[in-house]
């Protein structure tokens, strides 16, 4: 299978890879530091679980596989989660961010993926 790229599917793999930083950097850098709130069992691995699927939305997307629309669905609602639960722990605006662009990014590409096929 020849696998081409679009614009749009760049652009959202950039997103997830931006999103599975920021994720994980503010889990292990930002909320391991602070403490309480930030590191309770559900919010934790929720940021956790939002690096990994984010990691594996792009991988699929850069492989060009088969389901990549099926792992930018979990994704974005993945990202949804997590970027509710940052907003309700607080002073987390940089994951918020990145989980809302990224989730909006992963959606277009499972409409855009859905009207191709």
């Amino acid at each position: 299978m020849h696998h081409s790229m679009t614009a749009d599917m760049r652009k959202c793999i950039e997103s997830c890879q931006k999103c599975h930083n920021v994720c994980l950097q503010t889990a292990i850098s930002q909320c391991l530091e602070i403490g309480g709130k930030h590191v309770e069992p559900a919010h934790f691995r929720l940021m956790t679980d939002c690096a990994a699927v984010c990691q594996t939305a792009a991988d699929f997307m850069l492989r060009g596989s088969h389901f990549h629309a099926q792992a930018c669905e979990l994704c974005a609602a993945v990202c949804d989660a997590c970027a509710y639960s940052c907003e309700q722990v607080g002073g987390m605006n940089d994951c918020v961010h990145a989980c809302q662009n990224c989730a909006a990014n992963c959606r277009h590409m499972v409409e855009t993926t859905v009207l191709t096929s």
